[in-house]
């Protein structure tokens, strides 16, 4: 049976004053988006990016349900798999690339099957999201706030759209490793000097991000795998690499639990 492709969704002029038509130009260069989405990237996003959702679930208690907004989704793997869950409605994939939403998203879809007909693409720049407050369960990012411009105003956004009680994942964000501190500054010139401009931060300046923000966070270490290797990646997860989820809650007020129902506490 021929599934429905999932909705695409036009929008114009909704880039920030962080964002710029140079950094979408480059984005969208064919050359990027051909190195970026190749068969080992496919063979991945099926094989082992899956595990996320299981582990979120079963290891951090995450019940996704619900309404659910994907930031910076890219190729929108996460919503892909987010979208087979029977608790979640509807999911709404957005990017400030309009060309990665309309060409390859739905290729992921496609390769991941996911339940299209839950699935609502449009561009959107995570640092002004065009979304009433108090309108999405969870919102969710994959490698994605080490991006921004400004980590601060993205989480501000996103506890704004968040309903009380909802909760933002964010993972695979690369976080600096102890035992390489001293030398980031050095790592991060020769990175730069070969063409690589992304941001690089420690796990304490994640938190202090999320505290300036007041959307109060829980880091919690990540290992997909299993057996023994799951044991010493746990024991050398901080120190020689570092993998964590960023699990934050937005919080009730108290004007809230007087004049609505009650809401189930995420675990």
């Amino acid at each position: 049976m021929h599934k429905p492709e999932s909705k695409y969704v036009e929008k114009k002029a909704y880039l920030s004053r962080y964002a710029h038509e140079r950094l979408l130009a480059q984005r969208e260069a064919p050359a990027r988006i051909s190195a970026e989405f190749t068969d080992e990237w496919f063979r991945k996003a099926k094989e082992e990016l899956p595990k996320f959702i299981p582990f979120l679930s079963k290891e951090c208690g995450v019940e996704f349900r619900g309404r659910i907004l994907e930031i910076g989704a890219g190729g929108a793997w996460l919503s892909a798999e987010l979208s087979k869950l029977p608790r979640v409605v509807a999911v709404i994939t957005t990017d400030f690339s309009p060309k990665l939403l309309q060409e390859q998203a739905p290729r992921v879809f496609k390769a991941l099957n996911a339940s299209t007909a839950k699935i609502t693409r449009m561009p959107a720049d995570f640092h002004q999201l065009e979304f009433p407050a108090n309108y999405f369960d969870f919102v969710v990012s994959s490698a994605v706030l080490h991006h921004a411009a400004n980590i601060v105003q993205v989480l501000r956004e996103a506890k704004r759209v968040l309903k009380p009680g909802g909760q933002f994942i964010a993972i695979r964000e690369p976080v600096w490793p102890l035992v390489k501190i001293k030398s980031r500054a050095k790592m991060i010139a020769k990175l730069v000097a070969t063409g690589v401009n992304d941001r690089f931060y420690t796990l304490s300046d994640y938190k202090e991000f999320f505290k300036q923000a007041a959307l109060p966070c829980e880091a919690r270490r990540v290992s997909l795998a299993s057996g023994f290797r799951y044991y010493v990646e746990k024991m050398v997860n901080g120190l020689t690499h570092a993998r964590y989820a960023f699990i934050a809650t937005k919080r009730v007020s108290p004007a809230h639990h007087k004049s609505g129902p009650a809401l189930k506490r995420p675990r």
